[in-house]
């Protein structure tokens, strides 16, 4: 252990994994400790169930009802892939594809006074939709038209919206689209969480409504994918991407000392022994001191022996409360999961309800999403802070991850993974000279 390495990474959730994987890619020489003996840290999957009823201090065994306790994979922080979107490439890129198994999420929900409907993403569905009037639909269907066809290098396009000028609720107005229409589009479709983005120039928001129909087209049934047997999977593979480039891994290692010296970054503690680094990579958990509290989360995964209603009995699905339809500042997010991905006992599903935290009632808060899924058999509840970085980390060296926000989806994710990998190398993430480097070592074929 007495060794130097360029950089060590801390904690083993997604963020940390997939940093450690791409600094290896890039010949860094890199050590990766965890203070758990399981990877995936707050974002872990855990299995047995009776091991999430211990985590979560409820009294008891599970009953019988609930099959086998190893058939049970619950992930304690629920998100879905975009299968255009920038976690599926980084996986396609590394190859890490090839060590995990994806089933698409069977539909994409949005909450409109008090129901769910299928959230309409193409002009045929549009068309059919009956979260709109007739003329509504026509205007909507006008709408999309435009976001496909516009290119920000091409003015021919942009039907005189300026990328950088005009605002979304601009574009919104020359559409003439109502309240519930702006809702959906930002919440269910653009998957904003508040509604700032509305004043924002609208090239962000026309950017993701691209990536929402893209990743549509790509299965069909919804924009999203689920590993099977859960999202500890990932973490996994990303760690595994890192021993193949020369990682080294221990587990179970508790840290005693991360060591600083005139400001900077020397070293980290473990068991008596020093190891030495240039850079360190860790979630907020590691280093208290140099985090601070931008929030809370309430979620609450619940046990089901049923589908959602109104879904067409789909055994997975999203379905986003729009924050306007329930007077939140925050949307509400629930995503399912069941028997059909490995993570539930045959004729169980699993689903979890988040959001961001506005009251000292937060419960109250995720009671629209929680009546959407009665009769519940049981439920977890846990609040936790968000942790975010109290500097950018440039002189110390140290990086410190964001905690994993309420959306369902892993974009804001890949957004902070490619934020630190900026802060640690000065130059922008580029998926294709990740493709190079990999192509350079191991040939076009992948690990050998």
């Amino acid at each position: 252990m007495n060794e130097e390495y360029d950089v060590i990474v801390l904690g083993t959730g997604l963020t940390e994994c997939i940093l450690s994987g791409i600094m290896s890619v890039k010949g860094k020489k890199v050590l990766h400790m965890d203070r758990n003996s399981y990877y995936g840290g707050d974002s872990a999957s855990i299995t047995p169930l009776e091991d999430l009823y211990k985590r979560f201090s409820l009294p008891g065994t599970p009953p019988e009802s609930m099959g086998k306790g190893r058939d049970w994979n619950v992930d304690l922080i629920p998100k879905f892939l975009m299968a255009n979107g920038q976690l599926v490439r980084m996986l396609l890129i590394t190859q890490v594809t090839r060590y995990l198994d994806f089933k698409v999420i069977e539909g994409s929900f949005v909450y409109k006074k008090g129901s769910i409907y299928k959230v309409p993403s193409t002009e045929t569905e549009a068309l059919a939709s009956s979260l709109m009037g007739l003329f509504e639909k026509r205007r909507f269907r006008k709408f999309l038209v435009f976001v496909a066809n516009f290119d920000e290098n091409d003015p021919k396009t942009m039907e005189g919206v300026d990328p950088k000028k005009t605002t979304m609720r601009e574009v919104y107005k020359k559409f003439d689209l109502g309240q519930d229409v702006i809702d959906f589009t930002g919440h269910a479709i653009a998957l904003y969480r508040t509604d700032d983005y509305l004043d924002q120039p609208c090239l962000d928001t026309i950017n993701r409504i691209k990536l929402y129909s893209e990743s549509l087209a790509r299965y069909g049934k919804s924009p999203y994918l689920y590993p099977l047997y859960g999202l500890g999977e990932l973490p996994q593979g990303f760690a595994r991407l890192s021993a193949i480039y020369g990682g080294t891994y221990m587990l179970n290692k508790p840290i005693e000392e991360i060591i600083v010296e005139n400001g900077k970054i020397v070293g980290v503690k473990s068991e008596g022994e020093i190891a030495r680094c240039k850079q360190l990579i860790c979630d907020p958990s590691y280093i208290m001191d140099r985090a601070k509290v931008v929030g809370k989360v309430i979620r609450v995964i619940c046990i089901l022996s049923h589908p959602i209603k109104n879904t067409s009995d789909s055994n997975s699905c999203q379905i986003i409360i729009p924050q306007n339809q329930v007077n939140r500042k925050h949307d509400i997010y629930v995503c399912m999961i069941s028997y059909a991905h490995n993570v539930a006992a045959q004729g169980k599903y699993i689903a979890i309800a988040s959001t961001t935290v506005e009251t000292n009632d937060p419960e109250k808060e995720i009671k629209p999403a929680l009546d959407l899924l009665e009769p519940i058999e049981q439920k977890f509840v846990s609040i936790s802070d968000l942790y975010a970085p109290t500097d950018l980390g440039t002189d110390s060296q140290i990086f410190i991850s964001r905690s994993y926000d309420a959306t369902t989806h892993f974009e804001t994710t890949c957004d902070d993974i490619k934020d630190i990998y900026k802060r640690m190398t000065g130059t922008d993430f580029d998926f294709a000279e990740m493709e190079r480097k990999k192509n350079d070592i191991f040939g076009d074929g992948g690990d050998q």
